[in-house]
């Protein structure tokens, strides 16, 4: 078929032999037809000029045959246009197979594009959606194979039309679910958000969504690129934790390799006072403050160079020049080759620290009221002393003093009055003693002052210690003026007199032992203050007999409780008619070595070391016990009990829980218990005292002023103690027929009874000259070897008995 329409590239078939078909190009066609019939034409002239014909036969003749020139001529055209027919063949031929090997090429290059693009596809973080629009729902219909190799799930789990909503991370649902509705409005959506992999692990994608809207102008597609971002999601908290912490309060700067700044964070302002702009470009040495020389930082580079780190404390100075410690931590940071690229510091003010640590050392080797060493300090100085002595062989000195009558000051006036004498008592012991000699504050008012390099003979350090152990007695002695602390009042100072008991000892290298040493200087103390106070004593070997002998006494009188050694003894208390009326006990310790040990010498040591109070609550208890059985008995149950309470004893917090609990235990009547105290217990704190004898008379007990009369100054609180008895002290009962004061006291002591309505009873009547004159200045009551000693439980009971039977 031959195309009429010129310049028509369609191919169109020509059939030949064997049914092959060849194809041309229709232009070409048209040429050979145009040249044939031309032929033909030539070939029916010439014949029609040798034979003229009649229209009916020529068309006979054309229909039938032709003459032998005519055939020539016929064949000599359709061979030519054949030849031309093949030629064009030919070449239509090679131009066909050529485009067919264009073409073959063509496939193959496009299917190895599209296997590429198919693994491109196959390997990318990108997964291709194509998702129809049905009622503003989107329905995926196609998905890029990739999806399962990055969400996990199958192409047909996707295809489900509530997959991908169903699979958004919670907290996000909400948002993406609204923003995805912007969609419809013809916007370009690009949204990050989090999806859960099929495992169950979070995946961050970022979603970019294109509509496609038909020839109506109706959304008719929505084309989506999903992108796993999770590692740059990742990265990206990363920066911004690493930009949180770049910010803590911690200084930080950067520098190159060089040591030249190029970054800082706002703390490093804060600390140093310089800006960014004015520390950037500069070297860390414009805060070097001079207190670290090249050596240090000499040997902070070479660490830093070899290890990648160094880490200590440093001095900075400020950009208003004021010096302070920092924390400096410095670490290298190194490239992918292994060299210093960087190096990061960071630093933070330790001045709070210094001050905490400072502080600190304070409390463990300074006193915090008066700032003197402490005892640890004094002892960790007295160790150098002792080896500084024996290399020197010059002599040392210990001079331990104790404050007389501290205490009565401090319970008295207060705790606060007390503690500004103790710090007065600290500027005057310091100013009487060298630079290089100490002073030390040991616990309460107790002070130890040591002095170095004194003489090398002992004669001459003993003189050079007195001399400076007089200079301190008499400054401790002087007027104490101590400020009240209340302007408001016209006395703004209180008066004190105090005086000082001083104890000194030599020590020459390491000849004794540090707490040897520090117990003799004890003992020198302790034989002044019994020598009558605002004395000095000097330590000799005689005093370490009485002080070996002291500390044996005191552990036997620790297993003395324990081991039954101690037992109680009564001793009766008559009235007028001699009548017994009671009994006071008496602590008996019959030890089995030492045999009798008298009250006199073991109770002070008691009282002294504590063990008192374990005594004192046994006896409580024995007294309650006894007054309970002799409340069964006729004989017994009128008589009371006195028990002398000690000091100590009495000062404890819980001792009025003690006794309440004792006489429910024993449910003995309180009115038969008397506790007997002494004037010294009632001054050291008369107003704490009398409140707490008050809550005690609340239980039904009774006091007993003992030894009455030693102590003037308890006069102005008499008649505020609640107390029922006053026994007169032996002491004035022994000389009243020598000494005409005594007896005047004695008789002072009886009126005020009468006058108080107070019981008044004598102790230590031995003699009946004693009781004769007692009796006839109307002494109601006695108690003394006249009218029986001390003696145990059962020989006393044995003695009432004989008395009743004697009266009946």
């Amino acid at each position: 078929m031959i195309d009429p329409i010129p310049g028509n590239s369609v191919l169109v078939p020509l059939t030949g032999k064997k049914s092959r078909r060849f194809y041309c190009r229709p232009g070409t066609l048209r040429q050979l037809a145009f040249f044939l019939g031309c032929l033909l034409h030539g070939a029916g002239a010439a014949a029609a000029q040798q034979m003229p014909l009649a229209p009916v036969q020529q068309y006979a003749l054309q229909s039938t045959s032709y003459d032998s020139s005519s055939i020539i001529l016929i064949v000599v055209a359709i061979t030519a246009v054949l030849t031309s027919l093949s030629y064009y063949l030919i070449i239509t031929k090679e131009k066909l197979d050529r485009m067919l090997d264009r073409t073959q090429q063509i496939t193959h290059q496009l299917k190895r594009s599209t296997e590429q693009l198919s693994y491109m596809v196959a390997t990318s973080p990108t997964v291709l959606f194509a998702l129809k629009v049905e009622q503003k729902r989107l329905i995926p219909h196609w998905i890029s194979d990739n999806l399962t190799r990055i969400t996990g799930y199958s192409i047909e789990e996707a295809l489900e039309p509530l997959w991908w909503e169903q699979h958004l991370y919670e907290k996000d649902r909400g948002r993406v679910l609204k923003e995805s509705r912007a969609l419809f409005s013809g916007k370009h959506q690009v949204y990050e958000y989090r999806f859960i992999h099929k495992k169950g692990s979070v995946l961050w994608i970022r979603d970019e969504q294109q509509l496609i809207i038909d020839e109506n102008g109706l959304p008719k597609e929505v084309l989506a690129a999903w992108t796993e971002i999770t590692d740059r999601k990742l990265e990206e908290i990363d920066l911004r934790i690493a930009a949180t912490a770049f910010e803590v309060n911690e200084g930080i700067l950067i520098t190159d390799k060089t040591g030249r700044i190029i970054r800082v964070n706002s703390a490093f302002t804060r600390l140093t006072g310089y800006t960014m702009e004015e520390a950037i470009g500069q070297y860390p040495d414009i805060l070097q403050s001079g207190m670290q020389d090249k050596t240090f930082y000499a040997k902070l580079w070479e660490e830093l160079k070899q290890n990648r780190h160094w880490e200590g404390e440093v001095w900075d100075r400020h950009k208003n020049g004021t010096i302070y410690p920092v924390w400096l931590s410095v670490s290298a940071v190194t490239d992918h080759t292994g060299e210093i690229s960087h190096y990061v510091s960071a630093f933070f003010d330790i001045s709070a620290l210094k001050e905490a640590e400072e502080h600190i050392r304070n409390l463990a080797f300074y006193d915090p009221l008066t700032h003197l060493p402490n005892r640890r300090l004094m002892l960790d100085r007295l160790g150098i002393a002792l080896v500084s002595s024996q290399r020197s062989q010059h002599y040392g000195a210990l001079m331990m003093m104790d404050l007389d009558r501290f205490k009565i000051l401090n319970d008295t006036q207060g705790h606060d009055l007390g503690d500004k004498l103790l710090i007065e008592v600290a500027k005057r012991l310091q100013s009487c003693v060298r630079e290089g000699d100490t002073v030390a504050r040991m616990g309460g008012d107790e002070f130890v002052v040591m002095l170095e390099n004194l003489s090398k003979k002992p004669e001459e350090a003993a003189v050079q210690t007195l001399a400076v152990a007089e200079k301190i007695r008499e400054a401790l002695a002087a007027t104490y003026w101590l400020d009240l602390g209340n302007p408001s009042e016209n006395k703004n100072h209180f008066e004190h007199h105090s005086s000082a008991s001083i104890g000194l000892v030599l020590f020459l290298g390491h000849t004794v032992p540090i707490n040897d040493l520090l117990k003799r200087a004890d003992m020198a103390m302790y034989q002044a203050k019994h020598a009558g106070r605002d004395t000095i004593r000097v330590f000799d070997p005689a005093m370490q007999s009485v002080f070996n002998e002291r500390n044996a006494l005191e552990a036997d009188l620790r297993h003395a409780l324990s081991g039954g050694e101690l037992d109680l003894l009564f001793q009766v208390q008559v009235n007028a008619e001699g009548q017994a009326v009671g009994a006071e006990i008496l602590l008996h310790w019959q030890h089995p070595q030492r045999g009798f040990v008298p009250p006199a010498k073991f109770v002070p040591l008691a009282e002294e070391t504590g063990l008192i109070l374990p005594i004192g609550q046994w006896v409580l208890n024995r007294a309650c016990a006894i007054l309970a059985a002799w409340a069964d008995h006729p004989l017994t149950r009128h008589l009371t009990v006195s028990v002398n309470i000690s000091a100590r004893q009495f000062r404890q917090p819980d001792f009025i829980d003690q006794l309440r609990a004792v006489l429910a235990e024993f449910e003995v009547d309180p009115g038969r218990l008397k506790l007997e105290i002494n004037e010294s217990l009632v001054m050291e704190n008369p107003e704490a005292v009398i409140a707490k004898m008050v809550e005690i008379n609340k239980l039904g007990v009774e006091f007993a002023m003992d030894d009455f009369g030693t102590g003037y100054s308890s006069l102005a609180y008499l008649s505020l103690l609640p107390v029922n008895q006053l026994k007169i002290d032996k002491g004035f009962i022994r000389d009243f027929s020598k000494n005409s004061q005594d007896a005047a006291i004695i008789r002072s002591i009886l009126s005020l009874g009468r006058s108080l309505d107070l019981v008044v009873i004598a102790e230590g009547v031995e003699t009946k000259a004693q009781w004769r004159y007692l009796s006839k200045y109307r002494c109601p009551y006695f108690q003394g070897y006249f009218f029986g000693r001390p003696i145990p439980l059962a020989e006393f009971e044995d003695y009432l008995a004989k008395k009743e039977l004697e009266s009946s």
